[in-house]
């Protein structure tokens, strides 16, 4: 089996490291979920019909209108939960999916770039929610209080 701990650069910061680790993981998790937030905020804007007309059907993803109720909802309650770190791991596979079939369904003809709409932004979120799905809510986290993972 590979060694599972990065070689250090710097040694004799280990400790310091170790110590910094859970606060990089929530701090990850937590600006992840803000991003969520953010970027739902505009489907609330144009309402779940706009959501579904000019986002669902145009790329092929039908009932147009169920998909529409159906990423809202992931992506605020999905996003509130990475804050607080509940479900955590449920709802950052479930939004590392998302992302995935957004890139491939509607950014990926597009180019790599974000400025042409392509998949730059919804890779990396995706990538963003996937570590978080593997890692947990780590140790500043709801489900760490409650002492159970989703």
């Amino acid at each position: 089996m590979a060694n599972s701990h990065a070689k250090l650069m710097y040694p004799g910061l280990a400790g310091f490291y170790e110590t910094m680790l859970p606060i990089a993981e929530t701090f990850v998790r937590i600006v992840v979920g803000i991003m969520f937030l953010m970027h739902v905020s505009g489907k609330f804007t144009v309402g779940p019909g706009g959501v579904a007309a000019n986002v669902m059907a145009k790329n092929g993803l039908e009932p147009a209108i169920l998909w529409a109720y159906a990423i809202i909802f992931l992506e605020s309650v999905g996003g509130v939960c990475l804050i607080v770190g509940l479900f955590t791991r449920f709802f950052a596979a479930a939004l590392a999916i998302e992302m995935l079939v957004a890139l491939l369904v509607v950014h990926l003809p597009k180019g790599y770039a974000l400025s042409g709409g392509g998949y730059e932004y919804v890779l990396l979120i995706g990538a963003a929610c996937f570590f978080v799905a593997i890692r947990g809510g780590g140790p500043y986290s709801v489900d760490a209080m409650i002492g159970k993972e989703l």
